[in-house]
Parts: C-alpha cells; sequence; structure tokens
C-alpha cells in the first residue's frame, strides 16, 4: 500500500479510537449522573468520622466534639500491639518535631480496638511511655461504642486467636481531621515522619 493512503488509514484509525473513547466517556457520565441532568456531582470528600461515644485514658466521657478546635491524627490500635502501634506513635513523635510549631495546633487520637482488655487505667500507663508522644488521648469504650467509632471511620478490625495470647488485626490508616472535626487526607502508616509533616503542613494551610 502507497505511504500516502497508509498515513490516511492511520489518521482514520485514530479518530475512530478517540470518537469511541469520547462516547464512552460521556456514557459512563450518563450513567451516574441523576435523572433530568446532564452533570456528574461529587463531595469531593469521603464519607469519614462521625459521631462517637467513648471513655479516654482519664475515665472522662468524650464525644466526637473532642476534635473541635484542633487539628487532629486519629488512628486505631490497641496496647498489646508488638509491632505497628508503637511504630505508629513514635513516627507521629518525629512528625510533631517536624512541625515545629505548626504542631501546638495538633493532637494525636489513639482509639483502642481491644476493649477487653484496655482499660482507661491501661491505655494512660501505655501512652506515658517513653519515645511515645506527649499528651496523646487515649479512647477506649465498650464493645458496641468501639464498633460504632470504626464504623464511623471505616475502620476494620477483627479478634485473632484465643485466650490471653490472642491478638487484633485491624486498618493502619491514619486518618488527618481539621478543626471542623471534618476528614482532610490520609496517611499511609509507613508515610514517614518527613513525608507525613508535608501532607499536615499542606491541609493547615489550606485549612
Amino acid at each position: 500500500m502507497p505511504r500516502r493512503p497508509v498515513l490516511l488509514f492511520a489518521g482514520a484509525c485514530i479518530a475512530l479510537a478517540a470518537a469511541i473513547a469520547i462516547a464512552a466517556i460521556v456514557v459512563t457520565a450518563g450513567r451516574d449522573a441523576p435523572a433530568g441532568t446532564n452533570e456528574v456531582t461529587s463531595t469531593g470528600q469521603p464519607q469519614v468520622g462521625g459521631p462517637f461515644q467513648l471513655v479516654d485514658q482519664n475515665g472522662q466521657a468524650v464525644d466526637q466534639t473532642l476534635l473541635d478546635g484542633k487539628w487532629s491524627l486519629v488512628f486505631f490500635g490497641f496496647t498489646h500491639c508488638p509491632d505497628y502501634c508503637p511504630a505508629t506513635l513514635g513516627t507521629l513523635a518525629a512528625t510533631k518535631e517536624r512541625l515545629g510549631a505548626q504542631a501546638d495546633d495538633l493532637q494525636i487520637v489513639f482509639i483502642s480496638v481491644d476493649p477487653e482488655r484496655d482499660t482507661p487505667q491501661l491505655l494512660n500507663d501505655y501512652l506515658s511511655s517513653d519515645g511515645f508522644p506527649r499528651g496523646v488521648i487515649g479512647l477506649t469504650g465498650t464493645p458496641e461504642q468501639v464498633a460504632q467509632a470504626a464504623k464511623s471511620y471505616r475502620a476494620h478490625y477483627e479478634k485473632a486467636g484465643e485466650g490471653e495470647a490472642y491478638t487484633m488485626n485491624h486498618s493502619l490508616t491514619i486518618y488527618l481531621m481539621g478543626p471542623d472535626g471534618q476528614f482532610r487526607s490520609a496517611l499511609a502508616h509507613d508515610l514517614g515522619p518527613d513525608r507525613s509533616a508535608d501532607v499536615i503542613r499542606r491541609a493547615m494551610e489550606r485549612g
């Protein structure tokens, strides 16, 4: 086939592929859009966070208003956790150091997924350990209260094993919540203090 027809044929194929792609996008958008409109709407924010009723490490009842007025890093764990939980607390201590004065507006909230063992006193003793950030807020409650809090944050956990040596499998996400108590960003547990501080700093700048 001569060169010019080959080029024309190739151009026609590219145009056809582009038309198919555009048509697919339009069909998909139309399928997702509400009836009677051609717009695709999105809130832009995942539904993370919400009401909870728990008890802090001092035995005081608290709810979601605990998050009001402060930036908060919320994560789920338990005091018998052998690795992730202490490593995360250590990382968050280093993250606060990287933030400098901005860390004054940041609180860390540790919600236990092991209410069977994690009493307020045990949480208090655990969070007072050397190497952990000062002022971490530890929360626990009844199994039903903990389940509700985890559901609000889309956090998953389950008991593994039997007897006193059981452990808890749980989600590893750290949730950054704004001073209005609303979700801002998720931090991976292995992000590291430098990158975690960058994410928090950018969120604070956006407000």
